[in-house]
């Protein structure tokens, strides 16, 4: 069984409720029949039978909860907890009244109320406009003042001789553009989370650069190495018991016999099996790369760090992108 069939045959038996907010979208209806077909997950699909017959004529809606919120008898209150968490910046009850009927936001707050165990849109909305409700009305994860996104990374057939795990996590590839050692620190603990629960591996994580130990340093330019050696101190401090170290050149994270030349007091240093990377230039070219030339899968982007799980699906994705990706926001709830 593939790990992607693990995931699926996990979510399964979880029997966790996920809002899919896109029911306009073709794409997203398919995925939501087939989800409920495989039973990998209950769905709440934002949306009204019309249009889901218009879109996606022929597909099975049995069995999908479909709501509307210019119609459903939660807006008001969903409503009232935007205004809650929003008063502060100035919302009134009437805007949140207004923008509780989007899609994305009343799917956010379905999450934030209970009423949804995990959230995913994005398949015809931007990041940012998928991010931005989970950003105000969910919320952070105690501790974690970052959201992230990671990728996991399943070896090609055959495996790899550097990762015999046969999986492993790169982060942050697509959210995060020049992270502070602050919130790469916080990248670094929400990923070794997603290695346990999601990838089912013991987390190793490398803080990755250029340099290894100090053996280079940018202090004078960039200050990469610095940030990455303070990310290191600040991630011990906030998680002791996880298994972090650098800063590692990506070969002295993984090759046993450089991580033993370079860092030899290291138990980490040439067995790490999640990788962070210094900004979002390095680890989205890194995750290509293992994908192009490495033959590697990518389940991702993978979101971290809010309070409840809450993806976002790549414009481009395809039904069984959306599927994997509810399978693994199944996995996140609690």
């Amino acid at each position: 069984m593939s790990l992607l069939d693990e995931i699926k045959a996990k979510a399964a038996s979880r029997k966790k409720t996920i809002v899919l907010c896109e029911g306009e979208d073709k794409r997203v209806v398919e995925a939501a029949a087939k989800i409920t077909k495989e039973g990998i997950a209950k769905i709440v699909l934002i949306g009204n039978k019309e249009e889901c017959n218009r879109v996606a004529p022929g597909v099975e809606l049995k069995g999908i909860t479909l709501v509307d919120p210019l119609t459903s008898d939660k807006t008001a209150e969903y409503a009232n907890i935007l205004y809650e968490a929003r008063k502060a910046k100035g919302m009134t009850l009437e805007q949140a009244m207004e923008q509780a009927k989007d899609r994305t936001m009343f799917g956010a707050l379905m999450l934030k109320a209970g009423d949804v165990d995990g959230y995913v849109s994005g398949a015809c909305h931007s990041t940012a406009n998928t991010l931005r409700p989970g950003l105000q009305v969910v919320k952070t994860a105690p501790g974690i003042q970052t959201v992230s996104s990671c990728f996991i990374m399943i070896a090609p057939k055959g495996g790899n001789p550097y990762n015999p795990d046969g999986v492993a996590v790169f982060a942050d590839c697509a959210i995060n553009i020049e992270p502070t050692a602050e919130q790469l620190a916080d990248i670094a603990i929400s990923s070794a989370k997603t290695a346990k629960s999601i990838a089912g591996i013991e987390p190793r994580v490398a803080m990755l650069s250029f340099s290894t130990k100090g053996s280079g340093n940018d202090d004078k330019f960039y200050q990469t190495v610095p940030k990455m050696q303070n990310a290191v101190s600040i991630a011990k401090t906030k998680a002791p018991e996880l298994a972090l170290d650098g800063e590692f050149q990506f070969d002295a994270a993984v090759a046993p016999e450089v991580g033993a030349l370079k860092a030899p007091d290291s138990k980490v240093a040439g067995h790490a099996n999640v990788f962070v990377f210094p900004n979002i230039n390095a680890g989205n070219i890194g995750y290509k790369i293992a994908q192009r030339f490495g033959g590697y899968m990518a389940i991702g982007p993978i979101c971290q760090g809010f309070a409840k799980p809450l993806n976002d699906l790549s414009r481009g994705c395809n039904v069984e992108d959306i599927v994997a990706t509810v399978a693994v926001t199944a996995l996140q709830a609690d």
